[in-house]
């Protein structure tokens, strides 16, 4: 199947005590990079996070950014407490019967401000955790869903480039029969120039080795069977990066080997649309899974 290795993903969630964002980014790769930076309060869900993103890629390197956003102060649940407070009682007695003040007159929005007296309460650690793991898998559902759908166009695009490249093969398969009689006319212009006279067996021995040189049908039959290989890969439902990946190197190899024999110059041209179309349909590759 074709999945590209492009993707962006975002979601967001009302979690205990806040808001909680996850953000899913995936670019290129040889192998499957996972890179996750979460708050501190969600730590210890990493590894499960990590095994979760491995399980549903195969290839390409993602980065996770949690954000996790407190509520406003004023939705914040506080807490007293009420070890300090008691440690703090025997100190204001102390202190009242030793300036004569009435322990009474203490102001308990005084008591309150002391650092620790009041505090927000702390979050619930397995709620946040439960929230953490239902909002990453909505996240990478959604990287999936837009990798895939980048992926379709992927196909599409390699699709009509193998079209284009089988319609260059066909015409240089059609100007074989003209370029080997030109090879001929030409080989015969030479002759009668240096008006030399030659056994005319040699001469034919001459121009089959000529044209045996210049032959490009097997690299014609190979490029054809790259192309119908390249079909048969991307409308497999397996991983196709990779396998793509090599085929584009024969491709390659067989268009350069096209050029290298070429003796005419329309076969040169058509050649050259060849390694455009290669190294377009390789572009692409580079971003399949």
């Amino acid at each position: 199947m074709i999945v590209s290795m492009t993707g962006f993903a975002r979601c967001e969630t009302t979690a205990p005590g806040g808001t909680l964002v996850c953000e899913l980014r995936s670019v290129n790769h040889r192998f499957l990079e996972a890179a996750l930076r979460l708050p501190e309060e969600l730590r210890a869900v990493e590894g499960e996070l990590r095994a979760q993103l491995q399980k549903e890629l195969r290839r390409g390197k993602v980065d996770g950014i949690f954000t996790y956003r407190p509520a406003v102060q004023g939705d914040r649940p506080l807490e007293l407490d009420h070890a300090l407070v008691a440690r703090l009682a025997p100190l204001l007695g102390e202190l009242a019967a030793s300036t004569g003040t009435a322990t009474s007159q203490v102001n308990l929005v005084d008591l309150l401000r002391y650092p620790g007296v009041l505090r927000e309460g702390a979050a619930d650690t397995e709620a946040l955790a439960s929230a953490a793991r239902t909002l990453f898998a909505r996240a990478l559902a959604d990287l999936k869903a837009m990798r895939a759908s980048e992926g379709a166009r992927l196909k599409a695009l390699v699709e009509q480039r193998c079209a284009q490249l089988e319609g260059l093969v066909a015409d240089v398969r059609a100007r074989l029969p003209e370029v080997r009689a030109a090879i001929r006319s030409r080989f015969d212009e030479r002759l009668a120039e240096i008006r030399a006279t030659v056994d005319a067996e040699r001469i034919e021995q001459e121009v089959a080795l000529l044209l045996q040189r210049m032959d490009v049908d097997e690299e014609l039959d190979r490029l054809i069977g790259h192309i119908a290989e390249t079909r048969k890969v991307v409308g497999s439902p397996e991983a196709a990066g990779r396998r793509l990946d090599f085929l584009m190197q024969e491709f390659n190899r067989e268009a350069n080997t096209l050029s290298s024999k070429s003796q005419d110059l329309a076969t040169t041209r058509m050649a050259v649309d060849m390694k455009v179309l290669i190294e377009q349909m390789r572009e692409q590759v580079q971003n399949i899974e």
